[in-house]
């Protein structure tokens, strides 16, 4: 931060967590800037949403952005609070990301504290200053019991100092944070565009070698497919469910706590797709959940694929590493051919991920959804099991070299 010319003069704000700060700023606690808005939901207001990444929007854009159903409140929004635009909203994860501003009016769940400002003040600057890492800090260090589950109260909120430049100095302050983080966002947007070309490639490129092979030379026949078209005639065509077994899972009752308190056994949902392989679970359920309910066990070398979702996650696959169970947005293929490897059968389908979108988005029910029956169905081009090898260690030389330092951590 030196390249930034520095105030003339400086104080002790008296507060640990600000340190010095200019010595015309003043410092309020935040109950003296903002109250604790406990307004009824009006009639028609929007059910909200509240997230650390997005912040304060409607439920239906938030659902949408996760590829999951809508879900409203079943019983209406009476109780809920109303959310003018410009308001700020302490959620139950706020001691983790800081306090969420609102774009939007609507309604959160009783359950959120809603900030509205007492006094002219620039929601931008505040937008910034409850985000920051030292103004977290802040917030975790008024209670200790944040992390079983109790959100940040109003009063441990007013109870913390905040600094309090004049209004030009804080629209100064956001034009500058804004043209500096304006920066940075199309510095990785275009480090986006960069990977998703990047991914492009790698498909093609083991496109052809799950289609082509490693041998320019080696004889080709028409299969007459529209997964494939001319393959080496040594190579066959089939199906995948002569060569696997395909199944989903569930989700068992979160209200039985006997399903769930001190699971040992993983439970995947759709979020473990977007690596190559899954080496870890996030949620854990019981014993006695596997064997009341239908959900599904996968073990080291099955495949699992996302079979539901609008975004880009329907489609997408990995490898299983772990012994774990699924949940019914996803589908397990478990090889059961010794003739087809399970890191060429990933290869294959990654490389159709395309072609697997666009054959499931039919009319119907199954619209957006891909069934155990379609996957079973999946023709499967097979070649020789050396050649399967030889295809699977070319595919990784060619595709699994790292984006450089910078890429990396720009895109974290």
């Amino acid at each position: 931060m030196s390249r930034y010319k520095a105030y003339p003069e400086y104080k002790d704000s008296g507060v640990e967590w600000l340190g010095e700060i200019p010595s015309h700023w003043n410092v309020y606690y935040g109950k003296r800037l903002f109250s604790n808005c406990r307004v009824a939901a009006l009639k028609n207001d929007t059910q909200l949403a509240v997230s650390q990444k997005l912040g304060v929007i409607p439920q239906e854009i938030m659902m949408q952005l996760n590829d999951a159903k809508v879900m409203l409140a079943l019983k209406g929004t009476d109780s809920f609070k109303h959310v003018n635009n410009e308001d700020f909203v302490i959620s139950l994860r706020s001691f983790e990301g800081g306090i969420e501003y609102s774009n939007f009016c609507g309604c959160v769940s009783p359950a959120y504290t809603v900030l509205r400002k007492k006094k002219e003040l620039h929601s931008h600057f505040f937008k910034f200053l409850f985000k920051s890492t030292r103004y977290i800090s802040a917030l975790q260090s008024t209670t200790d019991s944040l992390r079983d589950g109790k959100s940040i109260t109003y009063e441990q909120f007013g109870s913390i100092a905040i600094p309090l430049p004049n209004d030009a100095e804080q629209k100064s302050i956001v034009s500058f944070l804004n043209y500096e983080t304006g920066k940075i966002d199309f510095l990785i947007e275009k480090q986006k565009k960069l990977i998703a070309l990047l991914k492009e490639k790698r498909q093609a490129v083991v496109r052809h070698l799950v289609t082509k092979g490693l041998k320019s030379d080696a004889k080709k026949k028409n299969v007459n497919n529209t997964w494939a078209d001319n393959i080496p005639q040594h190579w066959r065509l089939s199906k995948l469910r002569y060569h696997a077994k395909i199944s989903n899972g569930a989700t068992p009752n979160r209200d039985n706590v006997l399903f769930w308190e001190n699971g040992t056994i993983g439970w995947l949902n759709s979020s473990k797709i977007n690596d190559q392989t899954i080496e870890s679970a996030d949620q854990f359920i019981t014993k006695l959940a596997v064997s009341k309910t239908s959900v599904k066990e996968v073990y080291p070398g099955d495949l699992v694929i996302a079979i539901t979702g609008e975004g880009q996650t329907r489609g997408r696959v990995a490898i299983c590493n772990i012994e774990a169970t699924i949940n019914q947005h996803l589908a397990a293929i478990s090889i059961t051919d010794n003739s087809v490897l399970a890191d060429y059968l990933y290869l294959w389908l990654m490389s159709n991920y395309e072609r697997i979108r666009y054959e499931s988005e039919g009319n119907g029910s199954t619209k957006g959804a891909i069934t155990c029956s379609e996957i079973g169905n999946y023709p499967i081009i097979i070649p020789p099991v050396d050649e399967q090898i030889a295809i699977i260690s070319s595919a990784r030389r060619c595709c699994t070299n790292p984006p450089p330092p910078q890429l990396g951590k720009i895109v974290a």
